[in-house]
């Protein structure tokens, strides 16, 4: 199967959705198809089998940031644009036509277009993200909105996480959902390079809570911080380290966190690859963010780990992690120091929560658990590919057949 898919984002760049579309190409490779991949011009082209990457190229943008802003629109319409041209002078190339959250608008043009079965990769709810990002209402309600139209005249969709699956069922009650976690796709901890970074953020066995991921708002950052500076009279204090975030970000919380002295520690961003290294140099992985629902990539890397989560109990992290596995805290500075506190002083008690959760990742959310979940999910295409000779398909094909019941 050649399957074309698009992609609204730096593809591929260390964070979030550029991450989970590169694992969805490395998905399809292994189950055999052919990608033509449609995304921005700014990224690394890592190499897949059977993936070519099509980059629709903005003069004057060579970055782009997390999250809305002005940089996206163009290279969004050029994605858009670009995904159009390929898919109508070679639409007898293409089996498949698989798009990643904005990029879901393709599958709302004619058919005549657009006339391929329609795959949405759902990783975010689209008017939660502009709510999260201070929009204002009229916009987050037109998100809303298209994303629900996006759902109807969609074939599969996968969704990320259960409380997206919910929105899809809210939508759409004809469209098949599949659950698809983003789980790691990293190599295993280097010993070296763990010793290396353990050498740094570490010194005479201070215990080292570590923090990876973007350094966005809606990540907790704040609480996290004020958590530590609870901590402070503790012997011996904990440390946390900061991994990642853009270079101009992790300036800014340097010197945010001055006052703190050493109790804080910004490493910034460091390659994929040496992240699994420096998860199995901490004693203590958190994630301590506000609010959200939608489960942070960096979860399944750290029940993975071996090492004890701290999460706060909020929708992003209960819907995959329970008292089992993880230490779930109030998402509060008091809550987090707390769970912080309890691990530290009851080590015995928090090594049998790291093995639960290692437990649990070993059994659920495997390279090979998640290949199969895309598996189910293309299955779902058999119908579609079958009836693709006829003149609807998609949402249209589903309608007809309503009718004809009727």
């Amino acid at each position: 199967m050649r399957i074309l898919m698009v992609s609204p984002h730096p593809v591929y760049s260390a964070r979030g959705t550029p991450i989970s579309v590169l694992n969805r190409c490395r998905a399809l490779s292994e189950l055999g198809h052919e990608v033509d991949l449609v995304t921005y011009p700014i990224g690394e082209d890592v190499p897949v089998d059977g993936l070519t990457y099509l980059r629709a190229r903005v003069p004057g943008i060579s970055s782009v940031r997390v999250g809305p802003s002005a940089a996206k629109v163009p290279l969004d319409a050029a994605v858009l644009a670009k995904a159009v041209v390929r898919a109508v002078r070679e639409r007898e190339a293409y089996d498949v036509l698989h798009t990643h959250e904005e990029a879901g608008v393709l599958a709302l043009l004619p058919t005549r277009v657009m006339d391929l079965p329609h795959v949405y990769d759902m990783g975010n709810d689209l008017s939660t993200v502009a709510s999260n990002y201070g929009m204002p209402k009229p916009i987050t309600w037109v998100a809303g909105a298209v994303e629900r139209a996006i759902v109807r005249r969609s074939d599969v969709v996968i969704a990320h996480f259960p409380c997206l699956a919910e929105r899809v069922a809210h939508a759409s009650r004809s469209t098949p959902v599949h659950v698809v976690y983003n789980v790691p796709f990293e190599p295993v901890a280097d010993g070296n390079r763990t010793a290396s970074f353990r050498r740094r953020w570490s010194d005479n066995g201070r215990p080292v809570v570590v923090y990876t991921g973007t350094l966005e708002p809606y990540q907790g950052l704040p609480s996290l911080l004020e958590a530590m500076e609870l901590l402070r009279s503790v012997r011996p204090a904990p440390r946390l380290v900061v991994v990642g975030g853009s270079e101009e970000q992790a300036r800014v919380l340097r010197e945010r966190t001055m006052r703190l002295g050493d109790v804080v520690h910004v490493e910034g961003a460091i390659p994929q690859a040496e992240v699994p290294s420096a998860l199995a140099a901490a004693d203590l992985l958190i994630s301590p963010r506000a609010g959200g629902a939608n489960t942070p990539l960096k979860i399944f890397s750290y029940l993975h780990s071996g090492r004890p989560v701290i999460a706060t109990r909020i929708a992003s992290h209960t819907q995959v992690l329970d008292d089992r596995c993880a230490v779930l805290v109030d998402p509060t500075a008091e809550g987090i120091a707390a769970g912080i506190c309890r691990c530290l002083t009851d080590p015995s008690w928090a090594d049998g929560i790291a093995r639960n959760g290692r437990a649990l990742a070993e059994r659920e959310f495997t390279t090979h658990t998640y290949v199969e979940a895309v598996r189910r999910a293309y299955a779902e295409l058999d119908e579609v590919a079958s009836a693709s000779a006829g003149p609807a398909c998609g949402a249209e094909r589903r309608e007809a057949e309503a009718g004809a019941v009727a």
